[in-house]
């Protein structure tokens, strides 16, 4: 198998172009033509890490922050991301990053820490904008079933628990087919009207050249007709953070000692507790700050977190608890995703899970 099987499975759970702007996810060093054996997958690439994938003869390691992510002036021993790529490129060992795009799907980072609190009944707390389009098609009645059908399996037709979403109007098409044409009905020089199906259905942007492709090859047009616009509707299955409910009302203290446990943190830093009882609750696995406003503004009792500052607390003004549980602890279970996504995917290909934490805050 090759690193690029691997990259192409992950990336149609956390598609690369869903990444913030300042993010580095994808193949950060090697060959995605290069056989992988086996994959190695941790949190953050250390040296230990490296060490750890060569002693396990992994070719490949698959983590969630990259190990670059600033441009670099210098690869040399000053530092350990410079030692990290020295030692992966003298041991063919090639890195991967699924990053703020695993943050940001359903069935990522938020969806396993809800999984994990018990959250149920989730959504998306901050939607993504400008992600979706229209795509308009117009095609003989007859092959319009066949022609949908290719959308859908591409990528259209999702709006929040539904597929196969598209609107559809009947009507009639008038083409002349000129010198040099082949066309599917009606003769070359004559004015032609077909009984032809309007299709309207929405996709994702960064799916539209998979989508166009699949349009082209099930139409039966020589030349195929459509329009594509840009909406404004937010994309409801790709945002930041996550909301949801308990499955009953849970006393502040209990749910406290809960998250302690699930996550294995050592302290909960969190703002003034003033409820007794928590039911709606919104996370953000890493760091957070931006969207108190958005966990707030959605009715959440408490706000699970991480890297909130010293004022950063005070934007609660007791309408919410902030409860900052730490980067590391919020994030640990991206491994736990990883591995069941591609044991699930590959079931006969090896990946290892990385047994050295990497988290670079220690508690006394």
């Amino acid at each position: 198998m090759k690193i690029k099987e691997i990259t192409t499975c992950i990336e149609k759970l956390a598609p690369r172009e869903l990444q913030e702007p300042y993010d580095n996810a994808g193949l950060i060093i090697g060959d995605a033509e290069t056989e992988v054996s086996k994959a190695l997958v941790c949190i953050d690439v250390a040296e230990k890490v490296i060490d750890e994938a060569v002693t396990n003869k992994c070719n490949l390691i698959i983590s969630h922050h990259p190990l670059i992510f600033k441009g670099l002036t210098q690869i040399n021993n000053k530092s350990y991301i410079g030692r990290c790529v020295i030692k992966a490129i003298q041991n063919n060992i090639a890195i991967y990053a699924a990053h703020t795009n695993l943050d940001s799907v359903i069935g990522g980072v938020n969806s396993k820490l809800c999984e994990k609190l018990g959250i149920i009944n989730t959504r998306i707390l901050k939607p993504k904008n400008d992600v979706l389009k229209k795509l308009v098609t117009f095609c003989p009645t007859d092959n319009a079933d066949v022609v949908r059908k290719a959308l859908f399996d591409s990528g259209c037709g999702h709006i929040g628990n539904y597929d196969s979403c598209s609107y559809n109007v009947h009507g009639s098409g008038t083409f002349r087919a000129l010198e040099g044409s082949n066309p599917h009905v009606g003769e070359k020089d004559k004015l032609h009207y077909e009984p032809e199906t309007r299709i309207e259905t929405i996709f994702p942007a960064f799916l539209e050249k998979t989508i166009l492709k699949a349009l082209f090859k099930a139409h039966p047009y020589e030349e195929v007709a459509y329009d594509v616009y840009p909406l404004d509707n937010k994309y409801i299955r790709a945002g930041e953070g996550m909301i949801g409910e308990l499955s009953k009302a849970t006393g502040i203290d209990e749910f406290l000692k809960h998250i302690k446990s699930v996550s294995n943190c050592k302290v909960i830093r969190h703002s003034e507790l003033t409820v007794k009882s928590i039911r709606k609750v919104a996370v953000c696995g890493g760091s957070g700050s931006f969207l108190v406003q958005d966990a707030i503004a959605a009715g959440a009792d408490m706000f699970v977190t991480a890297d909130m500052k010293y004022h950063q607390f005070s934007e609660a003004e007791g309408r919410i608890i902030i409860a900052d549980v730490g980067h590391y602890e919020s994030e640990q279970f991206v491994k736990e995703i990883l591995v069941d996504y591609l044991n699930k995917n590959f079931p006969t290909f090896a990946i290892l899970v990385s047994r050295e934490d990497n988290n670079p805050v220690y508690y006394y």
